[in-house]
């Protein structure tokens, strides 16, 4: 039965699966969920013709797109194994992660209970109404047979369906993979779900949805996602050739879902629990816009160092920056491209965050966005308990890599007759279209974006200063300069008011005072004054500080530079200092009345709608 179904599944295949290593038996996935109201999955693996030595059974430590450790082990259990003939095999556990399996007779029956309770992009979430399954946090694999192909059956509730990017085969039921690494970048969602579809270049793409809302709430939904996706393909040119001429959203709008969104090789998994109306139309459309964004940049225009990914490590890399970060500036520019924006709301919510992130952040001005980078293993949804100081050494490379994106198309448009979307092209065409297995034939280096960069700007020595200055070097841009072509003035948003700075205060419950929660700013009112985190403030200017309304209307009393008594509770006691306020950090863009022709035509040409 086995090679009968390798067999059949062969000859269905494109010509690339066709190695040698596609002839042995495929790793056969069966996933049941017979106690999904306790978010229970049952699994059961089926690794054949194995050679002889023990079977190293294991469960990934990270996942594609993620780059900390998530031990997607611990919510494994109930594992037990058995050869072709159902008899028990020993077990060993040489690791956290994983289980070998002696005394096969060249097959192992891998059997094991998963749970999961987080509906978003990295974990599995399971209950009564659904399952979303990241496959790494799903589907043990075996060492030594990661390139066999991959064969999954669902067995289903009843009124489930499934959504994938994996190859369907209708008539059996199954989803197939050409190799481990397509499998575990190919997430599915599960349940009753609504499905939306259409042609784009000659694609399909489709919108597979779980969510409360209205079919007219998810058809407006889905058309707003169609100008997003013509204005994705207007960047560079085209549509990736979609493996199965299929790209799907994996949409996942139900009120236990957490928000997130994970991008894919052919889909995207995009969760939240806000609705599909008004503000939270928009939100959730925000992250359709950068996920899409993603099937160009990171899975094919892919950075070196993460190629091929590997599961059993913290996978770090030196160019988030660019492709999240620049993916980051592109999300909201495709809103307003699209017409979900106004020129007004791009700026307050595409630009200021991203301004303010990179000129107001202590860790900006400490570390590169290179070196913003390589942090991710720490900070990508990494669990740490103990105190750590990065409000001040760190910037998160989507703000810091989304800051200078917009500083490189401004300066392009302005000053060398061209733009970001031509250097995105020419990535792309370069790095990006040409694929094989599955995976980029040229993934990149960073010398090879400044080339590009050089190529496209026709001015090697400015994309070298470019890279220096800003990509290994932490030099700030000079945002006010870059923006006035556009007719945008860079300005304080609360001038000439007085404040404690950025740092966050956490009001007590009992009105006793404020608590500082983490780190004080490098610079700011509080550090200057020896205040740090947890020390809680009882009194400013000799009044309680009972809430939140009450330190705004003490501080409306001052201007910047009044030194004001505030009483502290520190680890040494409770004193008294003296505090010099400074002027309200927060910058922001706005449109000047008076812009000229030729900035309106500047703004235009750089916001405007690119589809054809």
């Amino acid at each position: 039965m086995i090679q009968n179904t390798v067999t059949a599944f062969l000859v269905a295949l494109p010509l690339a699966f066709c190695a040698p290593v596609a002839a042995q038996a495929p790793v056969a996935y069966t996933v049941a969920f017979p106690n999904a109201v306790h978010h229970e999955a049952r699994v059961r693996v089926t690794f054949a013709q194995l050679p002889p030595g023990p079977l190293q059974v294991r469960m990934a430590r990270s996942s594609p797109g993620r780059y900390a450790l998530h031990e997607f082990a611990k919510n494994v259990y109930d594992v037990s194994a058995t050869d072709s003939k159902g008899n028990p095999l020993r077990i060993t556990r040489p690791d956290p992660s994983g289980w070998d399996v002696a005394g096969h007779d060249g097959a192992v029956v891998f059997r094991y209970t998963l749970f999961g309770d987080r509906t978003d992009g990295t974990y599995a979430g399971i209950d009564s109404r659904h399952a979303q399954l990241n496959m790494p946090a799903t589907l043990a694999y075996a060492r030594g047979l990661e390139q066999r192909p991959a064969e999954v059956k669902f067995d289903l509730p009843t009124g489930w369906q499934v959504a994938s990017q994996l190859r369907p085969d209708a008539a059996t039921g199954t989803w197939y993979a050409p190799h481990l690494q397509y499998l575990m970048d190919s997430p599915a969602s599960l349940g009753p779900l609504q499905t939306r579809t259409w042609q784009e270049q000659g694609r399909t793409i489709e919108m597979q949805m779980l969510h409360e809302g209205t079919d007219a709430e998810l058809d407006s939904y889905v058309a707003l996602t169609k100008k997003v996706v013509k204005e994705a393909a207007a960047v560079f040119g085209e549509l990736p050739a979609y493996d199965f001429g299929r790209y799907t959203f994996l949409a996942n709008y139900l009120p236990q879902t957490s928000g997130d969104g994970m991008e894919h090789r052919n889909s995207t998994v995009v969760t939240s629990n806000l609705p599909l109306r008004g503000a939270g139309a928009e939100r959730n459309l925000g992250t359709v816009a950068h996920e899409f964004f993603h099937s160009w940049n990171v899975e094919r225009i892919r950075p070196q160092d993460l190629e091929p990914f590997d599961f059993d490590r913290a996978d770090m890399s030196s160019g988030l920056w660019f492709a999240e970060g620049f993916t980051s500036y592109y999300g909201p520019l495709l809103l307003r491209r699209a017409g979900v924006l106004t020129d007004q709301q791009f700026c307050e919510r595409g630009v200021n965050g991203l301004v303010n992130a990179l000129l107001l952040s202590p860790g900006a001005a400490r570390y590169s966005p290179v070196q913003m980078s390589q942090q991710a293993p720490f900070v990508d949804a990494a669990a740490a308990i103990d105190p750590d100081n990065r409000a001040n050494t760190y910037l998160s490379y989507y703000a810091i890599g989304g800051a200078n994106a917009l500083a490189l198309d401004l300066d392009l448009r302005a000053n060398h007759k061209t733009t970001l979307d031509a250097f995105m092209r020419a990535v792309w065409r370069q790095y990006g279209k040409a694929q094989r297995n599955y995976a980029p034939e040229r993934p990149y280096t960073l010398p090879d974006l400044q080339r590009v960069l050089g190529e496209v700007s026709h001015d090697t020595a400015f994309a070298g200063r470019f890279f220096r200055d800003h990509i290994y070097g932490h030099e700030l841009p000079k945002f006010a300069q870059l923006l006035a072509p556009a007719g945008l003035q860079l300005r304080k948003a609360k001038a000439g008011q007085a404040s404690l700075g950025l740092n966050r205060l956490q009001f007590l419950p009992d009105s006793s005072g404020a608590l500082l929660p983490a780190s004080s700013l490098v610079g700011s009112p509080l550090y200057q004054a020896g205040i740090d985190r947890e020390d809680v403030l009882l009194k400013f200017d000799g009044q309680p500080l009972k809430r939140a309304t009450v330190l705004q209307q003490l501080l409306a009393t001052h201007k910047p530079g009044d030194v004001v008594p505030v009483e502290v509770r520190a680890r040494d006691g409770v004193r008294t200092v003296p505090v010099t306020l400074q002027e309200a950090p927060t910058l922001e863009v706005v449109a000047l009345p008076s812009a000229t022709r030729q900035q309106l035509a500047f703004r235009k040409a750089w916001l405007s709608g690119k589809k054809n």
